[in-house]
């Protein structure tokens, strides 16, 4: 069982910059592959970037390609999403979640198995 907890999200304006943090609980946080997705108003959830479990190899949605990096920290369980040039398109909750599915399809929904409680993050114009 994984417990994840999401932090970090808030008001920003176009332009601006936000980190957002996912503290994990469990002694297998290494194990998994970790995601961030995130859902608008009204739209299906969608990913925005994952990285393996060991930390060799990231994935991004095109339209976050470039302004967000993903990375994660196995001394305090945590993965984080440093986003930079964020555009009023971007405001949405934010997900964390964790996997042990293949790799190949991470940026699958289904292949997660837990998931955090969500952040909103606003992108003002």
């Amino acid at each position: 069982q994984v417990q994840l907890v999401e932090s970090g999200g808030g008001l920003v304006q176009a332009g601006g910059s936000l980190r957002l943090s996912c503290a994990a609980s469990g002694r297998t946080f290494g194990s998994y592959h970790m995601g961030w997705f995130r859902q608008a108003p009204g739209k299906e959830r969608e990913f925005v970037a994952a990285i393996s479990w060991s930390g060799s190899s990231t994935d991004y949605a095109d339209s976050v390609k470039g302004r967000f990096t993903i990375s994660r920290d196995y001394a305090k369980n945590t993965v984080y999403l440093q986003m930079n040039s964020l555009k009023p398109e971007d405001t949405a909750v934010y997900y964390c979640a964790a996997g042990q599915g293949s790799y190949a399809i991470v940026r699958v929904r289904h292949n997660f198995d837990y998931w955090g409680q969500g952040t909103q993050v606003t992108v003002s114009s």
